[in-house]
């Protein structure tokens, strides 16, 4: 069974036909080529790299909280998680 994950669109390449999808912290470049129309703050589902087609905010964040309840995805760390395990690092 495969399963595809919502992710937010936050950049889209015309020229290139592809995007940069933002989903629990990770950013990953995607294909748009089996979509069409899409545009930055749109929600696709994302299977193997492409998007496979575009989904409402609203189902975007039902599956997402499914997906969270059954615990195969973690929740978004806060700003201030980030800045705290940081916190020990030397540069």
């Amino acid at each position: 069974m495969c399963l595809a994950i919502p992710a937010e669109v936050i950049q889209v390449d015309p020229d290139s036909d592809t995007a940069r999808v933002a989903l629990g912290g990770v950013v990953k470049e995607i294909s748009l080529a089996l979509v069409t129309d899409v545009t930055v703050g749109d929600y696709v589902l994302v299977h193997v790299g492409y998007a496979l087609n575009k989904i409402s905010q609203a189902e975007a964040e039902h599956t997402l909280a499914l997906i969270r309840e059954i615990g195969m995805l973690q929740e978004e760390p806060s700003t201030s998680d980030a800045t705290e395990a940081g916190a020990g690092r030397s540069a």
